[in-house]
């Protein structure tokens, strides 16, 4: 899977985030998100402001972690937190354009960069401007190259990231995802994963998945769409209708049982 470049990162956060904006503005504040149920449009809008906040100090603080970093007072008025949101989205769209992709920074992955800010954000507006169209019933089509690069990320790092406390051990039986528009493929290993969080002390012993490169094996299993269908099926925000999945079916289901929940 080929990455976008970082200057089509950063051109997507401010892009993605002025359509957040734009559709909110249209939107009734009490509208109810259906991709997240217990949100409405005031509750989405503030949330990703808080989310460019946060992304923003870390990284004009960089290296600095976030443990003295305090929640930022956000405005109670609808037409305030607009534009609270938009100056967040300038700051963080100013400090990527002022780092090297390659300083160090915090993050909560073992990927300790800069450059994971600039992917993970511009996936993190993708799906939150699909939220907002999904509340305001004006969906509009994703990026299909930013989709794809979803669907790997959200396949490697957000289902299938392993933390450095943890361990994941492969079963040597592997689920290939096709993106029929984009003429590419991710592949992923099911297995499973055990450790003890040192934070919270609770031990973990349950399937997981991991990406990895094209095995010299066929698949047991195959996945099969177009990329922004896979990606925002991915993050629960489709219907998958126009996805397929065949293959052994005690893989199919490990891989269903994977990926079928909240990435948080």
């Amino acid at each position: 899977m080929t990455r976008l470049s970082y200057d089509e990162y950063r051109r997507h956060i401010d892009s993605e985030s002025a359509r957040l904006r734009a559709v909110l503005a249209g939107c009734d504040p009490a509208a109810r998100v259906p991709s997240c149920p217990d949100w409405d449009a005031r509750d989405l809008l503030g949330h990703h402001a808080g989310v460019l906040h946060f992304w923003a100090t870390i990284v004009e603080q960089r290296p600095r972690g976030p443990e003295e970093l305090e929640e930022p007072d956000k405005p109670t008025e609808y037409d305030e937190l607009l534009a609270f949101h938009e100056r967040q989205a300038d700051r963080l769209v100013t400090a990527l354009s002022a780092a090297d992709p390659g300083d160090a920074a915090w993050t909560w992955s073992t990927e300790q960069t800069v450059g994971f800010t600039f992917r993970r954000q511009a996936h993190e507006a993708l799906i939150h401007r699909l939220d907002a169209e999904l509340a305001a019933g004006a969906v509009t089509p994703l990026d299909p190259a930013l989709a794809a690069d979803g669907v790997d990320e959200a396949l490697d790092v957000m289902f299938g990231g392993t933390p450095a406390w943890g361990t994941f051990t492969g079963a040597g039986r592997f689920v290939r995802v096709d993106l029929t528009d984009r003429g590419e493929s991710v592949w992923v290993e099911v297995g499973r994963f055990t450790g003890t969080d040192p934070d919270d002390g609770k031990t973990y012993d349950e399937d997981d998945i991991s990406a990895v490169p094209p095995p010299a094996a066929e698949p047991q299993a195959v996945v099969t769409g177009p990329a922004a269908e896979l990606d925002a099926w991915l993050w629960r925000r489709g219907d998958a209708s126009d996805i397929t999945i065949t293959g052994a079916d005690d893989v199919v289901a490990h891989f269903r049982s994977c990926v079928d929940h909240p990435i948080n």
